[in-house]
């Protein structure tokens, strides 16, 4: 799968991620293991990327990208991402949508953090 991600975009994450890390396309919605929030009023509509040291074997759907980044998602989300997924940035956030519209007006950045013990 393709993704355009836009100059604009593209300038603000080359910022926020370090050369050679993985970066994931996962929902923040109490779906996965990288969420951070929950509830049902936010599922399928709320993204993030996820910065990693290295691959996670459940997100392994690579996403095509002329901004040079290692950029995977899983299969579960893919049911919420349809043709002409793109990323932009302006007024401050990223957005992503495709050709049905805005999927997520404000996709946040943030590095995996391995939960501990007492998690």
């Amino acid at each position: 799968m393709n993704i355009n991600i836009k100059a604009a975009a593209a300038t603000y994450l080359a910022n926020k991620i370090p050369a050679g890390k993985h970066v994931f396309l996962a929902l923040n919605d109490g779906s996965n293991k990288f969420s951070k929030l929950g509830g049902s009023c936010a599922i399928g509509n709320k993204f993030q990327l996820v910065i990693a040291d290295q691959a996670d074997a459940e997100y392994d759907v690579v996403l095509d990208n002329k901004a040079g980044l290692n950029l995977t998602t899983a299969t579960p989300e893919m049911a919420f991402l349809g043709s002409g997924l793109a990323l932009d940035y302006n007024n401050g956030l990223l957005k992503l949508t495709d050709d049905s519209g805005v999927l997520d007006g404000a996709v946040s950045v943030a590095d995996y953090v391995a939960p501990t013990a007492d998690e």
